[in-house]
């Protein structure tokens, strides 16, 4: 394992020290850069310490660890790939993401998943363990976002405005479809067996990274959220 003392380097510099890694990475001292692993497809990589803003953007197949929090726009457009943080993320956490998996061990800021989408055969998978803030999965057109809410005390599981604009994908809410307020242009309802079933095979990879009651967990009810048939969303903007 190469060990890189990030303390004083840009992102530029970091990167460059990445790309000349050969085997796994571990990033100490890590105090707000920028871009890390930006566009990489390897090598494995662990972070110790905050990392900046899109931390793993347009990932092409690495695995990031970050041993703390992460700041905003985690996995911003990431193609494949699994980012994983055991703590809180910032706002907008992957941002068109069109591949890979996101796995966010606590609460997300606002935003999260907006403009989600699949590409090809990629399904982009984003798994927050607490809560997410307002607008979450904004213009999602494709992928899966799961919220847990996990530890919530009368919080509520998500802010406002969640799924606005909500043309393609699926969001998964551990909780009922009365506690949340969803526009008109998506149907909520609560998950069935099969939905139950879909959510378990998501949810293993997840439960083994953070050691968590796999059965403990889909014990719980859940909300699935899915775009409107009837409804469907109508873009503000057309061209002429």
């Amino acid at each position: 394992m190469t060990l890189i003392d990030v303390t004083g380097l840009d992102h530029r510099s970091l990167n460059e020290k990445l790309r000349e890694a050969d085997g796994p990475v571990t990033l100490t001292g890590c105090c707000g850069q920028r871009f890390i692993a930006a566009g990489m497809s390897g090598p494995e990589l662990t972070v110790e310490g905050i990392p900046g803003n899109a931390l793993g953007a347009y990932l092409n197949g690495a695995s990031i660890t970050v041993d703390g929090n992460a700041q905003d726009a985690v996995g911003d457009t990431m193609n494949e790939g699994r980012i994983i943080v055991r703590g809180s993320i910032g706002d907008a956490a992957g941002y068109a993401m069109r591949g890979g998996q996101l796995f966010v061990r606590n609460n997300a800021g606002y935003r999260a998943g907006i403009h989600m989408k699949a590409y090809k055969d990629k399904v982009p998978l984003l798994i927050i363990g607490g809560t997410a803030g307002s607008f979450l999965g904004e213009y999602q057109a494709g992928g899966v976002i799961i919220i847990l809410g996990l530890g919530r005390d009368k919080q509520r599981i998500v802010g406002n405005f969640p799924c606005t604009g909500m043309h393609g994908g699926k969001l998964f809410l551990r909780c009922t479809p009365e506690e949340v307020l969803f526009p008109s242009q998506v149907t909520a309802s609560p998950a069935s067996p099969d939905d139950l079933e879909e959510l378990r095979q998501y949810l293993i990879p997840y439960c083994q990274v953070f050691d968590l009651d796999l059965e403990e967990i889909l014990a719980s009810p859940f909300t699935i959220a899915v775009p409107c048939s009837s409804n469907p969303y109508k873009q503000m903007y057309v061209s002429n």
